[in-house]
C-alpha cells in the first residue's frame, strides 16, 4: 500500500488526471481511425461484390469460348496474351499508422488491339471473357490495397480500445481508490489530532482553575 501522506495523494491526483487525459487523447485517435477504417471498408465491401460477379461472368464466357475454339487455341492465346504488370508495393501512413499498398506499374485491362494476338480470329466470347479476367486481376489489386489498410486499421482499433479498457477499468479505478483511502486516513488522522487537542486544552484550563 502506498503511505498515506499529503505528497502521495497530490501525486496520485497528478496521476489520475494524467491517466485521463491519456484516455481522452487515445479515445479521438481511436475515432479518427475509425472513420478512415469505415471508409474503407465500404468500398472494400463494393469491390468483393463486383469481383465475384466478374469471375462468375469470365468463367461463362471463358466455357462458351472453348466450345467454340477449342482447348488448345484458348491456351495459346492465353500465352500470348500474359505480360507483366510490374506490381509495386508502397509504405502508406495516416497518424503514424504504416500500412503497405499494392499497386500496378501498368493497367491489367486493355483493348482487343492491345493484346499480343489477333482478336478478329477469335470469337466474343473469348474476348470477353479476357476482358473479365483482367478486370478481375484490376479488381484484385483494388481489393488487396484495400485490405492491407482495412487490415491495419483494424488491428490498431483493437490494440487501442484494450488500451482505453485498461486504462478505465483498472488503472483509473484503482487510483481512485487509492486516493480516497490515504484522504480517508488523513481525515481520521485530523480528527484525531483535534480531539487530542481539544482534551490537551481542556485540561490546560482544569489546571489553571486549579491553580487559581
Amino acid at each position: 500500500m502506498i503511505h498515506p501522506t499529503r505528497t502521495n495523494l497530490l501525486r496520485l491526483k497528478e496521476h489520475a488526471l494524467t491517466v485521463a487525459g491519456s484516455i481522452g487523447l487515445l479515445k479521438g485517435r481511436r475515432q479518427a481511425l475509425l472513420r478512415e477504417f469505415l471508409q474503407a471498408t465500404v468500398p472494400l465491401l463494393r469491390t468483393r461484390e463486383r469481383l465475384a460477379l466478374l469471375y462468375a461472368e469470365a468463367l461463362l464466357e471463358l466455357e462458351r469460348g472453348r466450345q467454340w475454339e477449342g482447348e488448345s487455341f484458348v491456351g495459346a492465346a492465353a500465352m500470348a496474351a500474359a505480360r507483366d504488370l510490374e506490381l509495386r508495393v508502397a509504405e502508406g501512413n495516416f497518424l503514424g499508422l504504416r500500412y503497405r499498398e499494392v499497386s500496378a506499374g501498368v493497367d491489367p485491362r486493355r483493348t482487343p488491339w492491345q493484346r499480343e494476338y489477333d482478336y478478329r480470329g477469335t470469337t466474343p466470347h473469348l474476348e470477353e471473357a479476357v476482358d473479365r479476367g483482367e478486370s478481375i486481376v484490376a479488381e484484385m489489386l483494388a481489393l488487396a490495397a484495400f485490405e492491407g489498410k482495412v487490415k491495419r486499421l483494424g488491428d490498431e482499433l483493437l490494440r487501442l480500445t484494450r488500451r482505453i479498457r485498461v486504462l478505465e477499468e483498472r488503472v483509473l479505478p484503482t487510483l481512485r481508490r487509492q486516493m480516497r483511502e490515504i484522504a480517508r486516513f488523513l481525515g481520521e488522522r485530523e480528527r484525531e489530532a483535534y480531539f487530542r487537542l481539544k482534551l490537551f486544552k481542556a485540561g490546560r484550563l482544569r489546571q489553571g482553575g486549579v491553580t487559581i
